[in-house]
């Protein structure tokens, strides 16, 4: 069996801690190096709720798409939630590593996951990292469609191919317009929007759209028709986590580690009910 050590070496492969963004935290939260690792688990969250579902798996090691502490803090005592986080972890041997900005820009990464799970094909980032000269990597991907659909038939897709949320999917735009292309980016994208709409695109997926700077992106859309579908920031989060635990899969096999690598399905987006307004079109007025 491998050593956490030697996991998290082959982890920081695949999402080098150095192409985080500068305010990210990234990294191995909790666990002992030379620890030994058999079990795997990729949720999104590293909330209570995930953490039990990896003491109950008998895991040693959590890997998840959020950090635990994104700003400094000057306790873990058990008297704060994230404080309980680290109790647990520690009191059951698991090791907790965090890949964020750092697996957003990946090559493969966050955006190519929320592609592959609406059946796009990627055509590039949308925005490129300068580091990367094979232009593969970045935040977002644009995206081409096989055949043209109505935005109407994309929203459903995404309703039905991402998970079940709450909030399923906001749009904006003509139901009847055709989408061939599109950009996708996972988790909150509207700081995007002048990429987006250099981009050309027919459509942008993204989460996490507040009312000013979509009304105003949308206000200016008179050179450009450009749709906008929101979905939950965690449901455009989630394919990753199989996609991260499908390449470590494949490390694992490489190294004869045999690891057994577990995907959570348990939903941690913070909504959990939905009351929608009346409307006879189900993309006509914003619930």
């Amino acid at each position: 069996m491998p050593r956490l050590s030697e996991v998290i070496a082959a982890l920081e492969t695949l999402w080098p801690a150095e192409r985080a963004e500068s305010w990210d935290a990234v990294g191995t939260v909790a666990g002992d190096p030379d620890q030994e690792v058999t079990r795997v688990l990729f949720a999104v969250d590293p909330v209570q709720e995930i953490v039990d579902e990896a003491v109950k798996l008998g895991a040693d090691l959590l890997v998840t798409h959020h950090p635990l502490y994104l700003r400094g803090t000057t306790t873990v005592a058990a008297t704060h939630f994230k404080g309980r986080v680290v109790h647990t972890l520690i009191k059951n041997d698991i090791a907790l590593h965090v890949a964020h900005t750092n697996a957003d820009a990946a090559d493969p990464g966050v955006s190519d996951a929320l592609a592959g799970a609406l059946d796009l094909r990627v055509t590039g980032p949308l925005v490129p990292d300068p580091t990367d000269p094979e232009g593969r990597r970045g935040l977002g991907r644009l995206c081409a469609l096989d055949h043209p659909v109505t935005l109407r038939e994309f929203a459903a897709r995404a309703a039905e191919r991402l998970p079940a949320t709450a909030q399923g999917i906001r749009v904006a735009g003509d139901p009847e317009a055709l989408v061939r292309t599109v950009a996708v980016s996972g988790g909150s994208g509207d700081s995007l929007f002048d990429h987006v709409r250099a981009a050309g695109v027919d459509a942008f997926l993204t989460a996490d759209l507040r009312h000013h700077p979509a009304a105003e992106f949308l206000a200016d859309r008179a050179h450009s028709p450009l749709a906008l579908l929101d979905a939950a920031h965690w449901a455009t989060e989630w394919p990753w986590c199989e996609l991260a635990a499908s390449q470590l899969d494949e490390i694992s096999d490489r190294h004869g580690w045999d690891l057994r690598v577990h995907v959570s399905k348990t939903v941690t987006d913070p909504w959990t009910a939905h009351a929608a307004s009346t409307t006879s079109d189900p993309l006509g007025a914003p619930n």
